[in-house]
């Protein structure tokens, strides 16, 4: 059960809307982003932590003395909201369910809020406990634009104090020894047509909703939101709606930026095609807009970590110019790559070992399935950082919660992160801090 504190806490945090916005003094990422980071920082304050802000862009909450410094790193933005609630994402909101017992839901529950108040109650159960580090500092670092940029980090990397080792709980278990690299491309020309139309929130979500107007005539399309590392578990609108513009007898010919979008959607399907231990080459075509300015999709890559880059990027390019459209590369993170035998790994493997039986769901079938580090599609901020490892949250046999509708976690799932946090803190400082004094 979570404690009255606890539901306080994270019902403060979920309340805050801390989509990425615009810039303004003191608040580089929006309005909403600072708030929700001043918010967590003074609540911290009054537990008696130490607390701090970093280029307005970052911030850490801390316990603990000494030269060595142990992190977790975690992040309070959130991505925009879609359709297909049954609840005020920004309330959290508690229901009983037959089989998972009490169950959370909420937008950032599980990416990344949740993780964060689980990471912060960790420590202060520990402080509480009078468990508290002599040798070694422990720090929970606070990103606030991880959806969208992540320079939020890469601003602490170059300005902050690097933990000596940190984790990221901002993907799945068991460890995470590597990670695809992200490419993401806008795809822009001159509108044709006088096509109106949009689709999609964000370039890393499957679009749920998609529109246009063609000849005074409406077609939509209602898809299945999810995150772009994962495409198979969503259902992109705007594909289903250039599928149904054709179906109607519309030449798409006449509309060359949803053709370009439904044939690379196709191809990337059918003919480009990758595979290495970090995974399949997946795309997500996240957004649509044409309008009198000009038309654009922006489509999202996770590209295994043996792909040449340089050539995929030339392929569509390629494509796209047959189509009289331009290409730009938005973003282009290369792949990560960790020791999966270091000790560190092998601890962290440990840890999960002792816990994952607890986790809602679990087959003891799971053991053998889930134990071993594994490579992922998502990006998270141990590219960003020296040190840092991607470890959790979400249980790996469970569907995954990120950027869906309905975002969600069980009270007992939430409980065993923060389990988990902690005997991250303790086992760490023995093995990372124990020799301070040498």
């Amino acid at each position: 059960m979570l404690t009255a504190f606890q539901r306080d806490f994270l019902g403060k945090i979920i309340s805050v809307p801390s989509v990425g916005g615009k810039p303004e003094e003191k608040a580089p990422y929006g309005k909403k982003a600072r708030e929700v980071l001043e918010l967590f920082l003074a609540e911290a304050d009054n537990q008696g932590f130490r607390t701090g802000i970093v280029g307005d862009r970052a911030g850490w909450v801390e316990f603990g003395t000494g030269k060595k410094l142990i992190g977790i790193i975690c992040h309070l933005d959130v991505v925009p909201v879609s359709d297909g609630w049954n609840s005020n994402p920004f309330t959290l909101t508690f229901a009983e369910e037959e089989t998972d017992g009490e169950v959370m839901y909420a937008r950032g529950i599980v990416d990344d809020k949740g993780p964060a108040c689980a990471s912060f109650f960790a420590m202060k159960e520990l402080c509480d406990a009078g468990r508290i580090p002599e040798n070694c500092r422990v720090r929970l670092i606070l990103g606030t634009d991880e959806e969208r940029t992540c320079s939020c980090i890469q601003y602490y990397a170059a300005h902050g104090e690097i933990p000596d080792f940190a984790i990221t709980p901002d993907s799945v278990f068991p460890v995470i020894y590597s990670e695809k690299r992200i490419l993401q491309l806008k795809v822009y020309g001159k509108n044709q047509n006088g096509l109106k139309a949009s689709g999609g929130s964000a370039v890393n979500i499957v679009p749920n909703s998609a529109g246009c107007i063609i000849n005074g005539k409406e077609f939509s399309a209602a898809g299945r939101a999810a995150h772009a590392s994962k495409p198979e578990l969503g259902i992109n609108a705007i594909i289903l709606m250039a599928e149904a513009m054709e179906k109607d007898g519309i030449n798409l010919e006449d509309y060359p930026v949803i053709k370009f979008a439904k044939d690379l959607h196709e191809a990337v399907l059918k003919e480009i095609q990758a595979e290495d231990e970090s995974g399949k080459l997946t795309l997500n075509v996240g957004t649509l807009k044409a309008d009198q300015e000009g038309c654009e999709v922006r489509i999202d890559f996770r590209v295994p970590a043996s792909m040449d880059c340089n050539d995929l990027i030339n392929k569509i390019e390629k494509m796209a110019s047959g189509y009289g459209l331009e290409t730009e590369v938005t973003l282009n993170l290369a792949p990560l790559l960790k020791d999966r035998n270091s000790p560190e790994v092998r601890v962290l493997s440990d840890i999960w070992e002792r816990h994952m039986d607890q986790f809602t769901g679990f087959k003891e079938e799971y053991r053998k399935l889930h134990l071993q580090p594994k490579a992922v599609g998502v990006g998270t901020y141990a590219r960003h950082i020296p040190n840092t490892i991607a470890f959790g949250i979400q249980a790996p046999w469970q569907t995954d919660q990120c950027h869906q509708a309905n975002e969600h976690v069980t009270v007992n799932d939430f409980m065993q992160w923060t389990a988990i946090i902690k005997e991250y803190i303790e086992a760490f400082c023995k093995l990372i801090c124990v020799n301070e004094s040498d």
